[in-house]
């Protein structure tokens, strides 16, 4: 046995220890904890600040998106574990910074700055999975990761909520920071998965050019736009729930982030299914299925905010189903995406994370120049996007092997 084969069945091994997939999931939920956990204080921040809170959402995703596009190459040149240090780091300083702003500008740059460090926890908990499975068993390996990263989006809002109550909102960034310094470190546990003889040798600026290949690669296009399109619309919640839900229907901060845990709790019940049916299912298959689910729950919203019929009952339950396909979407879209560009795959999943994570920028300037002072606004921007989702993910070619 090789060297290489011996090392990486090692690493393989260290794959299936509880300590790495926990530590894989935290980092793959430090993005979504970074927005969740303040939603509740976002309309308190607006009136403390002066200023459009969604801003924070919009300059957040701004520094993910452009981020990732640098830190991408850097990962398939210099290993994965590099990067996520200084990526860990640079969150740290961020989280510090909004903590201590003092109006809506201030806050705004440093959530950017924060961004820059936290688009290396999804990314390179994704590349980490492609660099050792197969595009069946890392669709499992994603819906193993989400089931568990969605204690963040659950815990977040609630416990948003009662921070605000008992103090300000900068005592959020500052817990921020400090579960920053526990990934820190808490990253020192996780072994190298790119191998030396698999890095990308060239110059770092020709590995940019990657991109190029892969913006031209129809397949992985296809995945990645389905993945996008869906964000945009999952961004559109995730933004303008804390309007509808605590502004115009009245829910008070402390319980706003219940109903929000309610379409995580579907989401980890569709990712615990989700990872029996990958090795029954093509990846295509479940996609497809998914998206048309979805698509059929953000008609049935964007119907009832236009009319103005059903009430909150409606739009919970609606949301509810539409954010629980994201237990197969996100998975099955990104393990296909990455498995038709494997030698590329820290390239591809920073591409993929900075179209996906950046979609909601889409949704937040949507919302802030668009909305009518009703739920409407959110409801056609998630039915028309889930849409476009479908689209895509309907044109995708069935890879008949399931292994």
């Amino acid at each position: 046995m090789t060297d290489t084969q011996t090392r990486s069945r090692t690493v393989a091994g260290k794959l299936t220890g509880f300590t790495f997939v926990i530590i894989l999931s935290a980092l793959m939920a430090v993005t979504s904890l970074s927005t969740d956990i303040y939603l509740p204080a976002m309309p308190l921040m607006a009136r403390d600040l002066q200023g459009d809170a969604e801003l924070t959402v919009t300059g957040f995703l701004i520094g993910f998106c452009i981020a990732q596009l640098i830190w991408g190459p850097i990962s398939d040149h210099f290993g994965r574990r590099l990067p996520l240090f200084i990526g860990m780091a640079l969150f740290i300083i961020g989280s510090v910074g909004c903590a201590l702003s003092t109006d809506m500008a201030q806050i705004v740059f440093w959530r950017v700055f924060q961004a820059l460090g936290a688009c290396t926890g999804p990314m390179l908990a994704r590349a980490m999975i492609r660099d050792l499975f197969s595009r069946t068993r890392a669709a499992q390996m994603l819906s193993t990761l989400m089931i568990i990263m969605a204690i963040a989006p659950i815990a977040g809002p609630l416990l948003g909520g009662q921070i605000i109550k008992i103090t300000s909102w900068h005592a959020i960034f500052w817990l921020l920071a400090i579960i920053g310094a526990l990934m820190l470190a808490a990253s020192a546990w996780l072994p190298e998965t790119l191998a030396e003889e698999k890095r990308v040798k060239a110059s770092l600026s020709s590995a940019f050019r990657n991109y190029f290949a892969l913006l031209t690669n129809t397949s992985y296009m296809r995945f990645t736009l389905c993945l996008m399109f869906y964000y945009v619309a999952a961004y559109a919640f995730i933004t303008g729930s804390p309007f509808v839900y605590i502004t115009y229907f009245g829910i008070d901060p402390q319980h706003f982030g219940w109903l929000f845990a309610l379409n995580i709790v579907g989401l980890v019940a569709v990712s615990m299914v989700n990872r029996r049916l990958v090795h029954r299912y093509p990846l295509e298959v479940l996609l497809k299925f998914a998206v048309v689910v979805a698509t059929l729950a953000a008609v049935v919203l964007a119907v009832a905010t236009g009319m103005g019929i059903g009430g909150i009952s409606l739009i919970v339950v609606a949301v509810f189903v539409f954010f629980s396909m994201n237990g197969i979407i996100a998975a099955t879209s990104t393990a296909a995406a990455l498995d038709a560009v494997p030698k590329v795959a820290g390239s591809a999943a920073a591409l993929m994370g900075s179209l996906q994570y950046g979609s909601g920028i889409i949704s937040s300037l949507l919302l802030a120049l668009l909305s009518d002072g009703t739920p409407w606004t959110m409801g056609w921007i998630i039915a028309l996007f889930t849409a476009a989702s479908a689209v895509m993910a309907l044109t995708t070619r069935v890879t008949k092997t399931l292994s």
